[in-house]
């Protein structure tokens, strides 16, 4: 077929006349209501149903009437061929419009570029980076006109691909986009599954299906048309099917007898279609089959061993359309039907016909050695091994496992193996598939035994399992791992321990801290040194490990230089032991460094939200929370998702948003077992209190603080339960349980011992001058704000400001209140603290400072937080698409949040964002 049909290409319709859209009326309509040309925002709708259901025939509709209306359509169809090659999908959809990629940011194009497989990388493109490219690309696409993106068969589509589509379709709020995705009804779509509106595109009514009958050309009548129609059960392609085997007298025929079910029983009316064809049709069919219609190079070339006459029989069998030059199966199904009716002689030769045709496409072709190959072969394995690693280097993990384990299947030796599902397991550690790496790690162990594969494969199970809600399963595996390292004088043995850290911090449970400590002092000194132990050491048990880490800190972060990885974990201890400002530092520092190792959000994640949301930086804070909700959720990661939520429900509550606190706390309770994740469970008790606090509920406030800890006083979780003893005894003194919060709060305070740190430190002398006698309160409020290093945790310094202010002006020391009180507005003011702002508003108005009756929350603080950080950028004068690349947005929404800010913030030009910024950081006190 050198100059006959050819695979079909992204653009055209695959919509076929013989399948009118008959009883789709209202689905019509749904989704023609998102591609209409007025539209101004964007739109997702995933469209599911069952093979048949007519999903590709309603996507072909879309596309054709957008197009009419004068709009862009990219479209993408998965396949069964090409789900393990990575970013097979996207490159397929972007194909029409690769020229458009040199008007992207220098950084945008080229990990579009590397991932795409159209330039070198030397390392895993930025995940992040990847998507904001492609939303970039979009966004510029759309300038001129609306635009539809089309993904049919999106269960076939390979996982790096529907990564990257999730991530556009949550950033493209502000943009002229329809997404529509087709996916079979019981496909697992991760990234697309939660949070958009699905369509379900379900069986005929019977009046609809009587009238699809009575549409063919040879309408079936009697006993076979009622046949056809029990059978069917509403399927339309089924209807169209069954009376076109019927018209053949071919329906009960052999094969067809009994309950088969729709897809099935269509699948054997297509193999008898095509084994009746002739000899010259049917190889090139099969060719077709094997290849499938969306391999690039095949579209190029053509088929081999094929003329235009050729396939002429397959179309009239309705088997293929011709589209000019182009030719491409009815639906998969037939591709199905045609491919697996062949005898794998007949499939290996097609196979291998390919991979002739494939010599400048290596990951194809190695797929297609794969296929043809029955019995092991080193040089197939190794064709497979290559492919992995150009997929780890674009970032496209999912894809690397698979071929790595196909590569393992071929292997001929049970070493290389055991070695290549090892590399398998901690490749599909990425992909959040938690089946997928336990299968792969058994498999290491039924074929090896060498200690350092199967620890390292087991250590990627429990790596996996640190971010779902088992913890203790994961625990126990962790730290058997860790002995048998030890044992073995494994270097793995800090691996081990790290991720059992993991676990340790987010169960809380003391027995877990006690097991850590003992197997660190078993440790070879040799093997105790450096970043990792200070990690281990820090994350589970970061007050006995603060006063010997804390000095050698900054040491370390300067020896990691350019490694984000090191830089990440070091801000993470930071971060536990209370060295904020430099915690935040350092998570800055390593995140304009970072190149992604995967979607999945690491060990302790969230630590840096913790630290921004400390810092007094709620919008990078929530920003953080929700990016971690949305890939936790997409790939099943219970814990990680419910840390991200009680980290914003905190974030919420201080902002003066109780109802969404109290909604995003109760959610990351659901998702957790408190008994196994008591980090979360009093983390969302925490944000439950301060949502309990800004509405003035303070009996609610204190039940929610005090059981942070036991009924004995003991603390439920070792490192965050410290972090409530201020607002425990703020809410004490107000509902009069000042004995039973004083007595728990010195049980702490003589638990933590020494060398606690300058945050806790605090907390402790704020919690004492609250609950003291007022006579001898006023030493403990000097001390909480005696360390000027206080001032790294804004809010919680405002807090004791306020405080102070109010016993002072109760001690009637007006003057002294005043600065204190001022100085507490000022910062709950900057930070949009709405309840404590009035607070503080109200004790001024008591200290006779009429003037700040006037004193309103500055217009900034009412924005949402991206809209705050946008502004922010815009102020120091970056461009629309300098801040989308900070913050992982299109410059469309950028300028869309802008416009929308504008007159909320007073203003008519950028070049005023300025002042507003300044006037946010000055205006409260000089309106006092």
């Amino acid at each position: 077929m050198a100059n006959g049909g050819r695979a079909q290409g992204n653009q055209r319709s695959t919509r076929d006349p013989a399948l009118p859209v008959v009883g789709r009326e209202t689905e019509t309509a749904e989704i023609m209501r998102r591609v209409a040309s007025d539209r101004s925002r964007s739109e997702v709708l995933i469209l599911t149903g069952e093979p048949g259901a007519g999903k590709s025939v309603l996507l072909d509709l879309a596309a054709d009437r957008a197009r009419r209306e004068g709009g862009r359509v990219l479209r993408a169809v998965g396949s069964e061929s090409e789900a393990h090659l990575g970013f097979a999908g996207l490159h397929q959809l972007l194909r029409p419009v690769l020229g458009e990629l040199d008007r992207l940011p220098a950084r945008q194009r080229t990990a579009l570029r590397a991932v795409l497989g159209l330039g070198e990388c030397p390392e895993a493109p930025d995940g992040m980076l990847v998507g904001l490219a492609v939303l970039t690309l979009v966004s510029d696409l759309a300038e001129s006109a609306p635009l539809l993106v089309v993904v049919d068969d999106a269960q076939w589509i390979d996982r790096a691909s529907l990564d990257v589509l999730s991530f556009v379709a949550r950033r493209m709020d502000s943009e002229p986009v329809t997404l529509l995705v087709g996916v079979r009804a019981a496909a697992v779509l991760p990234g697309l599954g939660k949070g958009y509106e699905r369509l379900e595109i379900g069986p005929l009514s019977g009046e609809a299906a009587a009238r699809l009958l009575d549409r063919q050309p040879t309408p079936p009548t009697g006993r076979t048309r009622v046949r056809i129609l029990q059978e069917a059960a509403g399927n339309p392609l089924a209807l169209v099917e069954l009376a076109r085997a019927s018209a053949k007298r071919r329906l009960g025929g052999s094969g067809m007898e009994g309950p088969l079910p729709v897809t099935d029983r269509l699948e054997r009316i297509f193999a008898e279609q095509a084994e009746f064809l002739p000899e010259a049709t049917r190889r090139p069919l099969l060719l077709l089959a094997a290849a499938d219609a969306t391999d690039a190079l095949m579209a190029s070339r053509g088929l081999p061993e094929a003329d235009d006459k050729a396939w002429v029989p397959a179309e009239r069998a309705g088997l293929v359309r011709q589209d000019g030059p182009w030719i491409s199966f009815r639906h998969p199904l037939i591709r199905s039907a045609v491919y697996h009716a062949a005898s794998f002689e007949e499939r290996r030769q097609a196979h291998l016909a390919l991979v002739e045709l494939l010599i400048e496409e290596p990951d194809r072709r190695a797929w297609h050695l794969a296929a043809a190959t029955m019995r092991p072969d080193e040089d197939v394995s190794a064709a497979l091994q290559r492919t992995a690693d150009r997929a780890r280097r674009r970032g496209g993990y999912a894809a690397a496992a698979a071929a790595l384990e196909r590569a393992a299947e071929l292997s001929p030796r049970r070493a290389d193996q055991a070695r290549l599902l090892t590399e398998a397991a901690v490749m599909a550690v990425f992909t959040g598939q938690l089946g997928w790496v336990e299968h792969l790690a058994a498999e290491v162990r039924g074929r090896s035994e060498d200690p350092a594969l199967i620890s390292r494969a087991s250590l990627a199970t429990g790596q996996l399992m640190t971010l779902r809600r088992h913890h203790a399963a994961a625990f126990a595996l962790l730290t058997r791992i860790a002995a048998e390292a030890a044992a073995a004088h494994s270097p793995r043995v800090l691996d081990a321990l790290a991720a059992a850290a993991v676990v340790c911090y987010y169960s809380g449970e003391e027995s877990h801290q006690q097991k850590i400590e003992d197997l660190l002092c078993a440790m070879p000194d040799s093997t105790a040194g450096g970043a990792l132990r200070a990690w281990v050491l820090a994350v589970s048990d970061p007050n006995g490990a603060g006063a010997s880490l804390a000095p050698a800190l900054p040491g370390l972060i300067a020896a990691a230089k350019d490694d984000a990885g090191g830089l990440t974990a070091l801000a993470i201890v930071a971060w536990l032991l209370d060295q904020t400002a430099l915690a935040a530092r350092t998570f800055d520092e390593a995140f304009d460094r970072w190149q992604a190792r995967g979607s999945l959000p690491d060990g302790l994640g969230c630590a840096v939200g913790w630290a921004y949301l400390e810092q007094g930086r709620w919008a990078d804070a929530r920003s953080v929370a929700a990016e971690i909700a949305a890939v936790a959720s997409a790939a099943g990661l219970d814990h990680a998702e419910a840390c991200a939520h009680a980290l914003d429900a905190t974030v919420l509550a201080l902002l003066g948003e109780p109802a969404d606190a109290r909604r995003g706390a109760e959610r990351a309770l659901v998702l957790v077992d408190p008994l196994e994740s008591r980090s979360v469970a009093v983390s969302a008790r925490r944000a439950l209190g301060l949502a309990a606090v800004a509405e003035g509920d303070y009996d609610t406030a204190y039940t929610q603080f005090r059981s942070a800890f036991t009924d004995d006083g003991d603390p439920v979780h070792y490192h965050v339960s410290y972090t409530v003893l201020a607002e425990l005894a703020a809410a004490a003194v107000r509902r009069g349980r000042q004995q039973d919060a004083a007595e728990l709060l010195e049980r702490s305070a003589r638990r933590l011992g020494t060398g606690v740190s300058a945050r806790i430190t605090a907390l402790l002398n704020r919690g004492r001058a609250l609950l003291a006698e007022p006579d001898h309160a006023e030493p403990y409020f000097q001390a909480a704000l005696a360390d000027d290093t206080g001032e790294q945790w804004p809010f919680e310094r405002a807090q004791t400001r306020l405080d102070y202010g109010e016993w002072l002006r109760r001690q009637r020391r007006i003057a002294e209140a005043r600065p204190l009180l001022t100085a507490a507005l000022d910062t709950f003011q900057r930070l949009g603290a709405r309840p404590w702002i009035e607070r503080a508003k109200a004790e001024l108005r008591a200290a006779g400072i009429e003037a700040a009756s006037s004193v309103v929350p500055s217009a900034f603080t009412e924005l949402s937080p991206q809209q705050q950080q946008i502004v922010q950028l815009a102020a120091r004068g970056l461009t629309n698409r300098e801040i989308g690349e900070k913050l992982f947005l299109s410059p469309r929404t950028v300028g869309s949040h802008l416009y929308r800010v504008f007159p909320k913030l007073g203003i008519t030009a950028r070049s005023q964002l300025r002042d507003v910024i300044e006037g946010t950081l000055s205006g409260a006190s000089t309106q006092i």
